[in-house]
This record gives C-alpha cells, sequence and structure tokens, in this order.
C-alpha cells in the first residue's frame, strides 16, 4: 500500500486525486493533506480520507478547523513549515504537488529531497527552478512523475524508446475560449468571459492562463526540463477537442500519441501508480461517437506568449523566472480588473525587458530574483 502525502488538497487537482485514492482503498492511505485555508473542503476530506495529519498553511484557517474539530485523532497543523515537513516525512512515500504559485516549490523540493515518488502538478517547481529541481531529483533518488495531462501523454509516449531518436515532442493547446476570436476583440474580455474554459474544469488563476496561453508556455519549459529536452525540438499545437494530449515524433518519421477524454483524474491514476495501471473513473473514449478531431497551428498575435516563450527557452535560467513572477502578478490583476487581458502577457515582456537577468543556482537566487520580478509588474501595472 502507497502512503499518500497531497499538496493542494483542496484545489481541482487535489480533489481529483481524493476521487483516484477512494477508488482504490486497498491500495492507498492517505498520511497528510495540506491546504491554503478551504477549511469546509479540507473537513469533507478528513472524513472522506481520513488522514494521519492535516495542514492548513494560514494559521487563521487552522484554528478554524480546530474549532470545528475540537474531538479528533487527526493532526491538524499550520504554517508554511508544517506543509513542507509533511512533504519530507518519512510516513508517506508519495506526494502529489499540486500547490498552486511558487508557494508550493519549497515543500515540493522538500519531497524530492526526501527521495520520494513525487506526482507533479506544480508548474513552478520546473519553470523556477528547473535545473535544480531535476539535478536534486537524480541526486536524492527522487521519481518525478507528471500530473499534468500534456507532460502525462509524452511520459507514456516516450517509454521503452531511445530519446535519441526523438525528433520532436508536441504538447496541445485547447487553444482556449479566445482560439477564433480577432487579437482586437480581446481588449475588452472579462475575467468570467477568460475563466470559461470550453474542455477543463481548472481554478481561475490557471483558467486565465490557458486563455492566453501562457499556460502552455509554462508547459513547454517544464517540458524542457522533464525530458531533458533541447528548447528547438519542442512545440505546441492547437487541439480544440483536447483527446489527444501530446505526441512525440521520432526520427523515422513515427508519430507517437496519447489520447483520452478530458479528465484529470487519468494522469493522475498514471502518476500514482502506472504498472499495472488503475482504472480512473473517467469516461471511456469512443472515438467512432467523437466529434472530428482537428489541429491548428498557433497564432503567435493572438497568442503573443507562445512567441514570448522560445525567446525565454534559449536564454538563460532566470528568464523564466521573471516570465512566470510576472505573469502571476499580471494575471491577478487581471483577475481583480485593474488590467486589461491582452495586457498580461505585455506585461510579462515588458518586465522581462525591464530587468537584469542575474544567475539563478540556488533556491535563494530564484527567490530574490521572484520578488524582484514581481515588484518590477507591479511598478509597471501602476505607471
Amino acid at each position: 500500500m502507497k502512503h499518500v502525502c497531497v499538496l493542494g488538497a483542496t484545489g481541482s487537482i487535489g480533489l481529483s486525486t481524493a476521487d483516484v485514492i477512494m477508488q482504490h482503498p486497498h491500495d492507498f492511505a492517505v498520511d497528510t493533506l495540506v491546504a491554503h485555508r478551504n477549511v469546509a473542503e479540507m473537513s469533507r476530506l478528513m472524513a472522506q480520507l481520513h488522514p494521519r495529519c492535516v495542514v492548513l498553511t494560514d494559521e487563521q484557517a487552522a484554528d478554524d478547523l480546530r474549532q470545528r474539530h475540537p474531538v479528533t485523532d487527526i493532526i491538524i497543523a499550520s504554517g508554511m513549515d508544517a506543509a513542507t515537513e509533511a512533504a519530507a516525512d518519512p510516513r508517506s512515500d508519495t506526494v502529489v504537488a499540486a500547490m498552486v504559485g511558487a508557494a508550493g516549490v519549497p515543500a515540493t523540493l522538500a519531497a524530492v529531497q526526501a527521495g520520494k515518488t513525487v506526482c507533479l502538478a506544480n508548474k513552478e517547481c520546473l519553470v523556477t527552478a528547473g535545473r535544480l529541481f531535476m539535478r536534486t531529483a537524480e541526486a536524492c533518488g527522487a521519481t518525478i512523475v507528471p500530473v499534468d495531462s500534456e507532460h502525462a501523454a509524452v511520459h507514456q509516449a516516450l517509454q521503452g524508446h531511445d530519446r535519441d531518436s526523438v525528433r520532436r515532442i508536441i504538447l496541445t493547446a485547447s487553444g482556449g475560449p479566445f482560439r477564433q476570436r480577432s487579437p482586437e476583440s480581446l481588449l475588452n474580455v472579462t475575467p468570467e468571459e477568460a475563466i470559461a474554459h470550453p474542455n477543463w474544469d481548472m481554478g481561475a488563476k490557471i483558467s486565465v492562463d490557458s486563455a492566453t496561453m501562457m499556460n502552455k508556455a509554462l508547459e513547454l519549459i517544464e517540458a524542457r526540463w522533464l525530458f531533458d529536452a533541447a528548447p528547438e525540438t519542442l512545440e505546441a499545437i492547437i487541439h480544440p477537442q483536447s483527446i489527444v494530449h501530446a505526441m512525440v515524433e521520432y526520427n523515422d518519421g513515427s508519430v507517437l500519441a496519447q489520447m483520452a477524454m478530458p479528465d484529470m483524474r487519468s494522469p493522475i491514476a498514471y502518476a500514482l501508480q502506472s504498472t499495472p495501471r488503475l482504472s480512473s473513473g473517467i469516461p471511456w473514449l469512443e472515438l467512432a461517437q467523437q466529434q472530428p478531431l482537428e489541429f491548428f497551428a498557433i497564432d503567435t498575435a493572438r497568442f503573443p506568449a507562445m512567441a514570448l516563450v522560445q525567446q525565454v527557452m534559449r536564454g538563460d535560467d532566470g528568464l523564466a523566472v521573471i516570465m512566470n513572477a510576472a505573469n502571476e502578478v499580471a494575471n491577478e490583476a487581471f483577475r481583480q480588473r485593474r488590467i486589461g487581458f491582452m495586457a498580461i502577457v505585455a506585461l510579462v515582456e515588458q518586465t522581462l525587458a525591464a530587468m537584469t537577468c542575474t544567475p539563478v543556482t540556488t533556491l535563494k537566487d530564484i527567490w530574490q530574483l521572484d520578488q524582484h520580478s514581481r515588484l518590477t509588474t507591479e511598478e509597471l501595472i501602476s505607471r
């Protein structure tokens, strides 16, 4: 039986993970659940999964949870330090890393340093600290298995094949809610429109990233580190149906594609256990009943993030730190209606141009560059 720690338990990935685990009670036991401040959802998960310990990083939320459960044998801890300790705790052997944003990096890195199997859904670990993260995993004997549907698809398409035979890794993108809109028509879209993803039920931040295709840009950076791939071998293509999740093209012209219905429980089940495969609870893919599968090149005028990321991947590691931090600030500013939709990527580009990229070889270097980038983006918004 595998003992699991879930970082980001009350988010969409965390809840899907809980659903998969509950389908296999004899294969998995939940040791620890970690979230930020969703007391109601954590209470429900406590009743369903019976963890040994729960952590809310928000101190007040943890106090509220204790008041809601004055009599319980479940340890209720609080703070980011407790989350990091939970990730490294030897009582769990598998960590699902689904905390959103740069805040999830320390806890995920602690799990890697402990040599665990890390089911990775936190983009920032690889976007901001990819080289450091993967080197640490190799040194500590940790196993990194991607949870993002695209990276999970690549992981499967690479199994049993010579990496030197790979010509291209192609990630698919739905194109989000605006794939057929003209760039001019996007100037006045609302956060509600941007969050309304046509295929996936995701959090607000990730949904906006999908609408700008910044999400796909960051996924290309992730793929660079996950699969030790040269930037020139990484591409993305729009596939509105989200049935084909990624493709790997080999030197002989063969292209291996991984397909499944668009449901995150499938890559989560694969990350938790690839052999033998687990039932995930998703609908079966009946190709004869599907609409035609379409593929389109990406219009970088509509989605400028996809042109910007090519520059970032070919530059110093710190450029990805700046890109990610600036995007987080700009994304939130848009959701707060402080800036327009098309200003998100424009602000990221302005931040990259305004900053001097310093070497990043330690986590401290990354944090310093991250914080400087955020301040710079805020200053640009305030002008």
